[in-house]
């Protein structure tokens, strides 16, 4: 029986929780948010959920970029674009960002427009 018991153990598809202080997160699964505040952010709820995360702008918000390796974040349109295209975008304020309808750049060309709630 303690043979199974390892077996599944060994089968275990991540690590054992992370403590708090690595995360950033408290230890009831909340953003902590004074170590978001200490990151110059702020605990809001993101998502069609409304699950709170700890927002941080990006220090390199709205600089024009052609890839996410130009960006903290992702490399955004401005405006639509045909997919396909030869493209310039701008990288994103912060994780807000990361909700809603957006089309990202990547490698100087625009992708199709993806929506995440």
């Amino acid at each position: 029986m303690a043979s199974l018991a390892l077996l599944l153990a060994a089968c275990s598809s991540g690590p054992a929780s992370a403590p708090a202080a690595q995360t950033g997160m408290a230890t009831s699964g909340q953003p902590d948010a004074q170590a978001c505040a200490a990151q110059g952010g702020s605990v809001q709820p993101l998502g069609r959920r409304g699950l709170p995360q700890c927002v941080v702008p990006y220090a390199d918000a709205g600089k024009a970029c052609r890839d996410d390796a130009d960006c903290s974040g992702r490399c955004l349109a401005s405006g639509e674009i045909a997919a396909g295209q030869a493209a310039t975008g701008t990288c994103q304020r912060d994780v807000r960002e990361n909700f809603g309808c957006r089309q990202w750049i990547e490698q100087g060309v625009a992708k199709p427009t993806i929506c995440i709630d």
